[in-house]
């Protein structure tokens, strides 16, 4: 087997440097060849928990000097670790599992780094985002993350109310104990025809993925008190293009309705948006009607 000194040939590791590292979010095989170098080759490590992150250096022999900076002091471990870099070591940061910083701490030990003139090097790995949707299909070609809803229901519906007629495929992170809620407050906000993943403990000994409609998602978790634990990931179908961008075809619409009739206005829009021309006519109809009230 090559060694990993020869495979991160040709890389440089410069000191001073803040060194971002992904890490397996459940399978621990999922670690990459080049994190397994940087975390060998580190001076020290910082971690959202020292423990669960001792236990995976352990399974690779490694040992190295460890911090803790985790939501809570984030900010503070910032401090000691600039001052580490500043002193030429090399620091990689590791959240409990997955890519630091997408809902995880890490974005702001990130910005203090840089606002201190340090560098900053990412090493990609595991992310249950990228895992859901490598197996959603070709109904998420866009997207956008969103993470975790509020966990009150007042509060995670006002969230949930202007993301109606968002166009993109929605991804949110959920914990076990509100994902049947969650579900039934998604079906709520968008409807049932929406087609939903759900991706239960991704890279895991129970991962189980399932593809529906928001609809019938509450009944297919309540089946199976099983299908409730674990870690979730929910990948929703973004709103169908009409309603999407019908803000964005009223604008349209306005516009070409200063130089054109409705029905030239209606052809124009369709053409360039791909929207219903029939749709589009009833709608520059109504605004010349307005217009001429």
């Amino acid at each position: 087997m090559t060694p990993l000194s020869e495979l991160a040939q040709g890389q440089r590791y410069p000191a001073a440097t803040l060194y971002v590292v992904a890490t397996p979010i459940g399978n621990i095989a999922d670690i990459t060849l080049r994190a397994l170098h940087v975390l060998g080759l580190v001076d020290r490590i910082a971690a959202e928990d020292t423990c669960n992150t001792g236990q995976l250096l352990a399974r690779y022999d490694i040992s190295k000097p460890m911090l803790a900076a985790h939501q809570h002091n984030e900010r503070e471990a910032a401090q000691s670790l600039i001052e580490h870099l500043q002193a030429g070591e090399r620091i990689a940061y590791v959240s409990d599992a997955g890519t630091p910083g997408i809902s995880d701490p890490g974005s702001k030990l990130v910005d203090a780094v840089r606002e201190a003139g340090l560098n900053v090097v990412p090493l990609p790995g595991a992310s249950a985002l990228a895992t859901a949707l490598s197996a959603a299909g070709d109904w998420v070609s866009t997207f956008s993350f969103l993470g975790f809803l509020p966990p009150k229901a007042k509060a995670r519906a006002t969230a949930l109310q202007p993301l109606a007629k968002h166009p993109h495929a929605m991804v949110f992170y959920e914990a076990p104990h509100r994902i049947v809620e969650t579900v039934q407050a998604l079906a709520d906000a968008f409807g049932g025809q929406r087609r939903l993943l759900i991706a239960r403990e991704l890279t895991k000994l129970h991962e189980a993925l399932h593809r529906g409609t928001l609809a019938e998602a509450p009944k297919w978790l309540e089946t199976d008190p099983n299908r409730q634990r674990g870690e979730f990931v929910l990948v929703v179908e973004g709103a169908p293009q009409e309603a999407a961008g019908e803000q964005d075809h009223d604008a349209l619409l306005v516009k070409l309705l200063e130089k054109l009739t409705v029905s030239s206005a209606a052809k124009v829009a369709a053409s360039l948006t791909g929207a219903s021309r029939n749709a589009l006519y009833a709608r520059a109809l109504a605004f010349k009607k307005d217009e001429e009230e």
